[in-house]
Parts: C-alpha cells; sequence; structure tokens
C-alpha cells in the first residue's frame, strides 16, 4: 500500500532530519512538508545530522504550502492526536486501527477509545498526519481524517518528540503490513550426528573413570544421563571437539600425577 508521511508546519530542523531516519528504518521514503517553517529544512545542518545517513528520504522529499497539495494522490487519511475532537473521527490505537484497515482477524483490545470502524474498501494509499511540535494538529486538520490515532502511553505523560512519534506510527504499520525478517548474524549453526556424539560420550566415561568420578563397576544411570544431557544441547561438531578437548585433559592430568605419561594417540606419527 502507497505509504506517505506528512509534518505539518514543523518548527524545528532537527525534526525533519528523524523523521527521515525513522521512516527509512521501516522502509518507508515518502515524505511530504507542509509550510515548514525553514524554507531550506531540507538541506539544513540540524536536518543532516539527524537523519543518520537516510539522506535518500530527504532527497525524495516535498515542500508544499498547503496540505490539500500533501494530500494529492491519498485515499485514506490518519491524524495522530493524543486528544480526541468533538465531531472528529473516531480515535484509535494504531494497532487496532491497522488490523482493521487490513482485514485481519479480530484481536483482543483493551481500553479502546471507540468502537471498531468499517472502512469498506481496503485502500490503495495511505498519509499519516503530524501537527506542530508547538500546537499539535488543527482542528479542521483532523476532521478531514478517517481516524485519529492516538498512541497508549502514560496518561500522565503522554508527551512524545515529533520524530519518535513517527518511528512509532512507522513501526506499527511495518508491523501490520507484515515486517522485515529478523537478520542473524551467524548462520544456523550444524549439529553433530549420532556417532560424534557417542564417541564423545565415550570419551567422557574413559575420561571420569580415570579421574575417579565414575565407577565402572557400578555406573548406575550417570553416562545414560549425560547422554540426555548432551543431547539437550544439540551440540554442534566444534563443541563435540571442545568436550572431547576437557576429557583428553582430565585423562592426562591424571596420569601425570600418578607419575606416568600417556601414550600417543598415534605411535607411528612418532617415528
Amino acid at each position: 500500500m502507497k505509504t506517505r508521511f506528512i509534518l505539518i508546519n514543523t518548527s524545528h530542523a532537527g525534526n525533519v532530519g528523524g523523521t527521515a531516519r525513522a521512516m527509512k528504518t521501516m522502509g518507508f521514503d515518502d515524505l511530504v512538508l507542509v509550510a515548514p517553517r525553514w524554507a531550506n529544512v531540507l538541506r539544513r545542518e540540524e536536518t543532516i545530522q539527524r537523519a543518520s545517513g537516510a539522506l535518500d528520504v530527504l532527497n525524495n522529499a516535498r515542500i508544499v504550502e498547503t496540505l490539500d497539495e500533501a494530500l494529492d494522490g491519498v485515499a485514506h487519511l490518519c491524524a495522530t492526536a493524543m486528544t480526541p475532537r468533538d465531531f472528529g473521527p473516531p480515535t484509535r490505537s494504531p494497532r487496532a486501527h491497522f488490523a482493521e484497515l487490513l482485514g485481519a482477524p479480530d484481536m483482543p483490545l483493551k481500553n479502546e477509545l471507540t468502537a471498531p470502524v468499517d472502512h469498506g474498501p481496503r485502500p490503495d494509499s495511505i498519509a499519516f498526519l503530524f501537527g506542530s511540535e508547538r500546537f499539535g494538529m488543527q482542528n479542521e486538520d483532523v476532521y478531514r481524517c478517517h481516524v485519529a490515532l492516538s498512541i497508549p502511553s502514560d496518561p500522565q505523560f503522554g508527551s512524545l518528540n515529533l520524530a519518535a512519534a513517527v518511528q512509532l506510527i512507522a513501526y506499527d504499520w511495518r508491523e501490520a503490513l507484515g515486517g522485515f525478517a529478523v537478520q542473524s548474524a551467524t548462520a544456523e549453526p550444524q549439529l553433530a550426528d549420532a556417532a560424534a556424539v557417542a564417541g564423545m560420550l565415550k570419551h567422557w566415561e574413559e575420561a571420569l573413570t580415570d579421574i575417579g568420578f565414575l565407577d565402572p563397576a557400578s555406573p548406575k544411570k550417570l553416562m545414560p544421563r549425560l547422554n540426555q544431557l548432551f543431547n539437550r544441547a544439540q551440540l554442534s561438531p566444534e563443541e563435540i571437539h571442545i568436550l572431547r578437548g576437557v576429557a583428553k585433559a582430565m585423562s592426562q592430568k591424571t596420569l601425570r600425577a600418578a607419575g606416568k605419561t600417556a601414550a600417543p594417540a598415534n605411535p607411528s606419527a612418532e617415528q
């Protein structure tokens, strides 16, 4: 769905940069500014610094004089307002509204301000409107919208920085659209096969016997329990190698303590 973020009468250049950054992290790039305080706000140093590399969003952004221009081509309008307006659109939490808008299954909602809204056919475009840092959104702008989104926050301190509010709305909207896959820093580990685990357990049985922890005449259930423990751990080949190294070190230390030397693993290699 085509998505646009609209900032109305923005007074702080840093919030424009912060908005660009928030949008880019969630994969959005359509930004329109309505009559900002600074005509050159997209090129101001504070804007660029706060954008933190989201320069493509700034380069693609447009500055217009009226909200009508900013809304061109948009089918569904969402105001962002903490306080419900008399005679205004219904006030909803972002996640509840997005679920309804996209036709998601019913979800349990708490403390919703109004009943669900019948939106009819799914729109092909959406815009999120954010008012000035100084006075929020004007009533006449809110009245034009299909819904007023209210971010659930502490009733005693619900004030949000403009760019932070954009980030929250952008995140919830991206999640509603399906989100992005979480990138793993490493590939899925390869698991050791059963033969490698069995060989390691045999090595540990010998080492535990060497140090006197296991009585081979009365082993009881120690080795089966260790087997279950290592199976639950889902060991990798590298971890098997480490555990066999530990077993080898235990046996060698026991032999040294007894005044003996361990025989080489491959005698022919010594010749």
